[in-house]
């Protein structure tokens, strides 16, 4: 399959045409009540996902098993708050037996001793599996995280599958140097797996978060053991069972569902872990970051936070900067490590920028992700809470409330699509990573001032531009410490595209061939040559 867009995939599946919905007035810091958004495929009767949670229990060594002590969670429907199922919960214990199998599978397995040409093919035949259950896993991610089916559907689990094969495709194709050297000697480096690697992922996108760990680290011949977030653990116990039907050998993949401060510490911690790779938010990566530290100084690979700045200039065809901004901060909820989450707007087409990005705000359509034509589900449950507060805290500053501030409906973890103007850069919603369907517009004069306003901040994970020329473009795209800049453009995430960020985004890189090196070690071979025709 060709690699996807998941925001052309996006715009040809959720852009609906216009509704016509009433405008909410201004709030300056009042605390208002504004329901009128375009909410008809979000009153009717739910739909019932059309899949089975066949999957609950730990994976390890090959086999689906309890965890040690018996424990297990609830997952939640964020539509409903109703419980899914109830999910083995592993601790230290676990993460003890799945880190043992995944180092004799790489100590003693046939994974890192078999041809990497093998490797690829189980890798390829998995990729082919995922594509066959499509609709299953895109259903079960949507009912276990609240996401639109049709995002789920036709951009998330392609771009897994496109994942997968482009790590295949890189697994026979990893290979060293021969180096010349200043004296009669053979120089050569060796690109080895790192053993067996710890990956820790979060609940927004737990397929494609899965992809971008375990594709690499298979590629390059590791073993790994994964904890998956507590709120959505399902699809990846689901391709988990996929991939053993592909053929992957025992204790290659193992799987512990659990909590961050048990399994998520005892995993960070174990000394017998040689790789660690986390994504999540910057407080959360600290911690993983110290214990890794403080245990055996295993190398880590962090993708944090951000609030990304989108900077349109005054060339912009309005429209369009609106349909772009609009969708780089509510794809997804909001919930998005890159959500262009700093609207910045010059100061010649502002009042124009805010009156349509309201509008556009208020026919989003949000309901049953089920739904067809529904564009915004629910929030995951903790971060419903967090988001709230985040959005009383601008009302009380001197931001202006456009649209939304308020949950949608009685039931279930749903936000208003929320838009707030004059936004400055000391309020807590222009500093910090709300990580929600809330749009903070700001005003600026000039491209100087734009590019040290948007580099004002401690993350430094991605940015937009929206310019019509080229020399604006170029000025914006070298000035912004960004590990990503979309120009007239955004959340292109194609498999051989790096992603990662500056400052306290995170350290390293995921995708593309930037990613392989977190999962390799080099090792240099020297040996003297005896009477060689030439040096």
């Amino acid at each position: 399959m060709a690699a996807r867009r998941l925001s052309s995939l996006l715009s040809r599946s959720l852009h609906f045409p216009s509704a016509s919905a009433p405008l909410a007035g201004r709030s300056h810091g009042v605390p208002r009540h504004i329901n009128r958004f375009c909410t008809a495929a979000a009153v009717e009767e739910l739909t019932t996902p059309p899949v089975q949670v066949n999957f609950t229990k730990l994976l390890i060594n090959g086999q689906f098993v309890d965890s040690a002590s018996g424990k297990t969670f609830p997952t939640l429907d964020p539509r409903t708050e109703e419980v899914i199922a109830n999910v083995a919960e592993g601790d230290a214990e676990d993460i003890n037996r799945a880190v043992a199998a995944a180092r004799k599978a790489f100590d003693e397995g046939p994974w890192p001793k078999m041809s990497a040409y093998e490797r690829s093919k189980i890798m390829l035949k998995f990729a082919d599996l995922v594509e066959k259950h499509n609709d299953e896993l895109a259903a079960l991610e949507t009912w276990d995280n609240g996401k639109p089916y049709l995002q789920a559907a036709q951009a998330e689990v392609p771009s897994f599958v496109r994942l997968f094969r482009y790590y295949a495709g890189w697994a026979d194709k990893i290979h060293g140097l021969t180096i010349p050297a200043d004296g009669p000697h053979h120089v050569q480096t060796l690109h080895e797996p790192i053993g067996v690697a710890g990956q820790i992922i979060p609940w927004n996108f737990p397929l494609l978060m899965f992809a971008w760990k375990v594709g690499p680290a298979l590629a390059c011949g590791n073993t790994i053991v994964l904890k998956t977030a507590e709120q959505t653990p399902l699809t990846a116990l689901y391709v988990a069972n996929l991939f053993h039907e592909a053929g992957l050998p025992p204790g290659v993949l193992n799987i512990v569902s659990g909590f961050g401060p048990t399994a998520g510490a005892a995993l960070a911690s174990h000394m017998d872990v040689d790789k660690l790779a986390f994504t999540g938010s910057t407080e959360t990566g600290k911690t993983v970051l110290g214990l890794a530290a403080k245990s055996n100084l295993k190398p880590v690979t962090l993708e944090l936070g951000g609030k990304s700045p989108f900077i349109i200039c005054e060339d912009a065809d309005i429209d369009h900067a609106v349909e772009l901004a609009h969708f780089a901060l509510f794809f997804n909820q909001g919930q998005c490590c890159c959500a262009g989450s700093r609207t910045y707007v010059h100061e010649r087409v502002y009042d124009e920028f805010i009156e349509k990005a309201k509008a556009r705000a208020m026919r989003r359509v949000v309901g049953d992700p089920f739904k067809k034509g529904v564009e915004q589900g629910p929030d995951d449950s903790e971060q419903f809470q967090k988001v709230l507060r985040y959005i009383r805290s601008g009302r009380d500053s001197s931001a202006t409330l456009e649209c939304g501030g308020d949950r949608f409906g009685s039931k279930g973890y749903f936000i208003q699509p929320t838009v707030f103007s004059n936004v400055k850069e000391d309020m807590l919603i222009a500093q910090d990573e709300i990580f929600g369907p809330v749009q903070c517009v700001f005003k600026f004069k000039d491209i100087g001032e734009v590019i040290k306003r948007a580099n004002n901040t401690r993350y430094g994970l991605a940015a937009g531009v929206f310019t019509k020329n080229i020399d604006t473009a170029n000025t914006l795209t070298r000035g912004l410490r960004a590990g990503t800049v979309w120009v007239n453009c955004y959340d292109v995430f194609d498999a051989g595209i790096p992603f990662g960020g500056y400052k306290m985004s995170g350290m390293g890189r995921e995708k593309g061939i930037y990613s392989l090196s977190n999962y390799l070690q080099v090792k240099a071979v020297v040996t003297p040559l005896k009477n060689p025709a030439w040096i």
